[in-house]
This record gives C-alpha cells, structure tokens and sequence, in this order.
C-alpha cells in the first residue's frame, strides 16, 4: 500500500467519490497537502481529507475506502499514515467525527479515538466526535 499526498491528477477521481465539498475546494486542499491518496499497485483504494479545527487542531473531515477494499486494513493504514505526519508536525491532540448511525464510530473507538460530545442539526442523526491524544 503507497500513501500519499493528492496531487492535481488526483481530481477527477476525487470529484466522482467525494460529493462533500467543491472542485474548488478539493483543488484547495490538494494545494495545501489536506488530502491523502491510498493506492496500490497504482491502484486508487481511497483517501482521507482533512482540515484544521480552531485553526490548529487536525480534524479528519473525511476518510474513505471504495467498497471492495474496505475490511483489509486500508483505512487503518491512511489514518496511521496521517496521524504519523501530524504527529511529525507537532499535533498533539487529533480530531473526527461520524454519524451515530454509521458504522465508522467502531473503527475509530478501534484506533484509539475515544467520544467527546457531538451535537444535532435539525433531522439529521447525531454526530458524534472523536479524539485522540498523540504525545
């Protein structure tokens, strides 16, 4: 498995999977090397795409495996890879979120994310967020 940052090649492919933000904002955040690129084999597998919460905490905004390739370690290994980086950077404190009602909440109390707090917006389900100490 490579990891990597997303470079401007990546955008068709992240405009097709990552229905969340712009073009323009996806073009924004490869700029600032805010998205990470799983593949192998030159294989697209994913990505995860973040930004920064109170201008200076990491906040995992998106993580993503296509479908057939989740389950083998793929995530787990796009989450280390940022983490890691993070971490080389400075980041102590690490941040997410999921849906109460997405399977995702798991993986992250898996990784060593633990619950603190979440909110609700209007009919949507609640969301709940995650961090994770890092030093």
């Amino acid at each position: 498995m490579n990891i990597r940052f997303a470079e401007s090649k990546d955008i068709g492919i992240l405009v097709r999977y990552d229905r969340h933000i712009s073009k323009e904002e996806i073009e924004n955040s490869i700029l600032r090397n805010f998205i990470y690129i799983a593949e192998d084999h030159g294989r697209f597998r994913g990505w995860l795409r973040y930004n920064l919460f109170w201008d200076s905490i990491p906040f995992m905004n998106m993580l993503y495996v296509l479908e057939e390739y989740r389950g083998r370690g793929v995530g787990r290994q796009i989450v280390t890879f940022w983490e890691n980086e993070m971490s080389r950077r400075g980041h102590k404190m690490l941040m997410t979120s999921t849906r109460a009602d997405e399977l995702a909440q798991h993986f992250y109390f898996k990784i060593g994310y633990e619950a603190i707090g979440g909110f609700k917006l209007g009919d949507e389900p609640y969301e709940m967020i995650f961090s994770k100490n890092k030093g």
